[in-house]
């Protein structure tokens, strides 16, 4: 029997946590083999991509960028930087008008350090920060690099102090922590009061599903789909039996001109997927990841 090998896109509500997601789709799929490619807060809804068996090891190099629509409620500091954490303090907010609102945003585009919320998924000595500050901690994380690719103004209520917003970022950026810094940036303090994700990993929401129409035998999309940001090198009939021991052949065609460093998708003479490589010191095809190892 073929071990089943794709992607499935949940469109997570509110309430579930990603991890909740998984069991569901394990229980609902009948698959133990299932990872999720990103956590969403359990107030947060949107794209959640799923891997399903082998799948699970192509995470790694799919594209981290993330997309999202929100809305940060000006006025308010809460210890988890949004509405649902513990109200620290509550301010009057600016009677900016939309111009000068969109200007202090704008100022977050590009690559910056970002201080993560203290309520969050961070390790700190091997402990995940969220447990620590349920004990009573106080913690101060370290910044951490990240890049704010797109970001735009889409409301503002300068009655209720409600900020609309579209965002594009990379992997780890928190929109908690923007929605912080926007808010220290103004002088009123700032928390999220609402997000959804709608591009993760290369998946959008067209088609994504709600985890409670998952059924037995719900189709995979093809792996091959989220990898279309890589080079592609497809093996010729000769070269499949060396791909399946693991052993380097020529780099051919793929991706000329790169850098050298990005993965290479390395595909069965029939088209469909048959592993990653990367390129060793003389050049060469190096297998990284090989679905049909023969030893």
């Amino acid at each position: 029997m073929t071990t089943p090998c794709g992607f499935l896109v949940l469109d997570k509500p509110a309430g579930p946590t990603s991890h909740d997601c998984v069991a569901l789709a394990r229980r609902r799929l009948g698959i133990r083999r299932i990872g999720h490619g990103g956590t969403l807060d359990p107030a947060v809804t949107g794209v959640l991509p799923l891997a399903v068996g082998p799948a699970t090891r192509l995470l790694p190099y799919l594209n981290g960028d993330k997309e999202y629509t929100g809305s940060i409620q000006l006025g308010l500091r809460t210890v988890s930087d949004d509405q649902q954490g513990e109200i620290l303090e509550q301010r009057p907010w600016p009677r900016l008008d939309p111009s000068a609102l969109e200007a202090a945003l704008l100022s977050f585009l590009g690559p910056q350090q970002q201080r993560p919320p203290q309520v969050s998924a961070v390790h700190v000595d091997g402990e995940r920060a969220h447990a620590r500050v349920r004990r009573g901690e106080a913690l101060e994380l370290p910044a951490r690099p990240v890049t704010i690719d797109g970001l735009r103004l889409t409301h503002w209520d300068p009655e209720t102090g409600l900020v609309g917003l579209w965002l594009r970022c990379s992997a780890g950026t928190y929109v908690r922590s923007l929605a912080r810094d926007l808010g220290e940036r103004l002088g009123c303090g700032g928390a999220l009061a609402s997000l959804r994700r709608t591009h993760a990993l290369g998946f959008g929401l067209a088609g994504a599903l709600p985890p409670d129409q998952l059924l037995p035998g719900t189709p995979l999309q093809d792996p091959l789909l989220p990898l279309g940001h890589l080079p592609q090198r497809r093996l010729a009939d000769h070269e499949w039996l060396a791909w399946t021991r693991g052993q380097r052949l020529p780099l051919g065609a793929a991706a000329p001109g790169d850098s050298g460093e990005t993965p290479v998708v390395v595909l069965r003479p029939d088209g469909s997927l048959a592993g990653m490589a990367g390129r060793s010191d003389d050049g060469r095809l190096q297998p990284r990841l090989v679905f049909d190892a023969s030893g």
